[in-house]
């Protein structure tokens, strides 16, 4: 932004925010006296034309400060608005901090048209001449010249003649594995039955000579390891998971068994084996429940929700089953029923009929972690034992059991077309 100081006058200052860069002019009756411009912080660029035109004014007077401290002088910008910063109500954070600055001059802040302000626009929309042209394409040159050593190109140039070059990138890949089909004995094979007319179903020799299964390359055994190598080492893939991995495999190559030799390819993997955290937790050895030794002293239970509500207003079945006879209690109740409901009716028809278990085996639902549930079988002296997420087949007899009512659920519906 430049600033302009003319004897026995107010000093002038006009100031401008192109996109790129913060700079100013002159009045006509003014002459030049410093000028000052920088370019626009990363985040600057993301300022409204507002806040960008008033920042500019607020660098004009960071840099002059001891000249304009104390000292009353005009301000002009080709940003009409801005005049009416002082009277405007609503401000945010950042415009307040740069008032409470502006407070400390003493300063008119004038409209300036933008056509007038010509040596502004000249200062910070500057066009590049011929050695910045120059520059610029050199700088580019260096650019390509390091994007092609990463593939390994090297251009020797021996005569010292000037010399026009062209790079064409071609995938060595597929190449690679062509040459490869001509020399396997399966391929061959499969490309003499499709010459001579036999169909091969999802089998098609592709114009250049590469002989693709289901519109997919295939792979012969010769350079399956090369292929797998691309897809696991390179710079574009870095060690995905093997899901990924055949995912996009697959996209464009195909072999028999190609999803397990894909595995047996990361197991060996020794940067995979070195750098990949487990997310599970150690496995430990295994404490499989103890046999029951009476009928209905162990049990377990869980609950079949989501089902259509019966005429009673039942939607819901509560399976008890006895781990050594497999004998099973279905008892119909309502999702939205009470811990002491359920302990009713657990009465009623458990307790009434079998007597009080030793111990019962569930999952940790809300309504079998109760403190009701839990202080009524601690005062019956039965034990709860709770299954977690992580060894849910704690639980798997009650499972089994579900899994067969509902078996027998749809064949009632199917059948008899009722509830």
């Amino acid at each position: 932004m430049p600033c302009w100081k003319l004897f026995q006058r107010p000093i002038g200052s006009c100031s401008n925010a192109p996109l790129n860069a913060v700079s100013s002019t002159k009045p006509r009756e003014l002459r030049v006296v410093a000028y000052e411009s920088r370019q626009l912080k990363i985040h600057e660029k993301n300022y409204p034309t507002h806040d960008l035109e008033l920042a500019a004014v607020v660098f004009a007077l960071k840099s002059w400060r001891h000249c304009l401290y104390g000292e009353k002088f005009e301000v002009f910008s080709n940003y009409k608005s801005l005049k009416y910063i002082f009277s405007q109500k609503d401000l945010n954070l950042r415009q307040r901090c740069w008032m409470e600055y502006l407070d400390d001059y003493d300063f008119d802040l004038q409209y300036h048209q933008g056509k007038a302000n010509v040596m502004v626009d000249a200062l910070s929309r500057k066009v590049p001449g011929k050695l910045a042209k120059v520059a610029s394409l050199a700088i580019t040159e260096w650019k390509m010249m390091d994007e092609i050593r990463e593939f390994g190109v090297d251009l020797v140039d021996c005569t010292g003649r000037a010399k026009v070059y062209g790079l064409v990138a071609q995938p060595t890949l597929v190449n690679q594995v062509i040459e490869a089909q001509s020399i396997d004995d399966e391929v061959e094979v499969v490309r003499d039955k499709l010459v001579m007319g036999e169909e091969q179903p999802g089998w098609v020799l592709h114009l250049d000579q590469g002989l693709k299964f289901q519109g997919k390359f295939f792979v012969p055994m010769s350079c399956r390891q090369e292929v797998l190598k691309e897809f696991h080492h390179s710079r574009l893939a870095v060690h995905p998971e093997g899901t990924k991995m055949y995912h996009d495999l697959r996209r464009q190559f195909w072999w028999k068994g190609m999803k397990h030799d894909v595995a047996q390819f990361l197991s060996r993997c020794l940067t995979c084996q070195q750098i990949k955290a487990k997310h599970q937790r150690p496995a430990g050895t295994l404490q499989p429940l103890p046999v029951a030794e009476w009928k209905w002293e162990d049990v377990t239970t869980d609950f079949v929700i989501g089902l259509p509500k019966s005429s009673k207003g039942h939607d819901a079945i509560w399976v008890v089953v006895d781990r050594l006879t497999k004998i099973a209690h279905f008892l119909p109740i309502r999702v939205s029923d009470s811990v002491k409901v359920l302990s009713h009716l657990y009465v009623r028809e458990i307790v009434r009929l079998h007597g009080v278990p030793v111990s019962i085996i569930s999952n940790q639902d809300l309504r079998l972690t109760a403190r009701f549930w839990q202080s009524l079988q601690a005062a019956l002296g039965t034990q709860l034992l709770f299954s977690t997420a992580f060894h849910p087949q704690t639980d798997g007899q009650s499972d089994r059991t579900i899994q067969i009512l509902k078996d027998m659920l749809r064949a009632c519906v199917m059948d008899f077309k009722g509830s």
